[in-house]
């Protein structure tokens, strides 16, 4: 299980990296969009300042323009690349000529039948966006659960995505997520608890150490 910082803001990125347990960074259109910078420019940034996977998202629509943008988003990023290509038809189109040479995601499953595909082509990983998932049809604990079922015993892993607190986090994971990429304030509310606080706190107002 790894995690990953889903954000396009370099700063975040920065500070993230210092923490010693975060793998790389999972990007979109969107979070792109909001970094101050062009997206060239801040792909350049966090390759620079991440030691681990990059992940961008393919934004052309068609056929010769997806595998054009990719060979350019191969170009730009390098071997830190992992491609986040549409679970469209086209999307599919694509994976089945990209996957092979390039580490590739299916972004934006909604079915179990679209991981089934993913499987076939040899995609590395599937992303599902839990809670949105969950505010639009339901329960994205049980689509992740539904995935689990499928990508069992192949190479293909679950990313989770659009995960919007430590509970839902954990949750995923227990419903069969292999990964989580989390927003910045999740990652550091992952590492904290009142009580931990309060526990330590009490430790070192009655205790002694080798320093203090």
């Amino acid at each position: 299980m790894v995690l990953y910082l889903d954000s396009a803001i370099v700063t975040e990125a920065r500070v993230a990296s210092k923490f010693g347990w975060i793998s790389g960074v999972t990007t979109n259109p969107t979070l792109l969009a909001k970094s101050g910078l062009s997206p060239e420019a801040t792909l350049k940034e966090l390759t620079e300042i991440i030691s681990g996977d990059l992940y961008y998202q393919l934004t052309a629509t068609n056929f010769d323009d997806m595998m054009a943008e990719a060979k350019a988003a191969w170009k730009l990023i390098g071997r830190k690349i992992v491609l986040k290509i549409p679970a469209t038809a086209t999307g599919f189109q694509v994976l089945s000529h990209l996957s092979g040479e390039i580490n590739c995601s299916v972004t934006g499953i909604y079915h179990p039948a679209q991981v089934v595909v993913a499987k076939e082509v040899g995609v590395k990983y599937v992303i599902a966006y839990v809670n949105r998932y969950t505010r639009l049809l339901g329960d994205g604990l049980k689509l992740v659960r539904e995935m689990a079922r499928v990508v069992e015993g192949s190479s293909t892993e679950i990313l989770a995505a659009s995960v919007k607190s430590p509970d839902e986090a954990v949750a995923t994971l227990l419903a069969g997520a292999d990964h989580l990429t989390l927003p910045f304030s999740v990652l550091q509310a992952m590492t904290t608890h009142e009580l931990s606080e309060q526990t330590f706190k009490e430790f070192n107002e009655k205790g002694k150490g080798i320093m203090w």
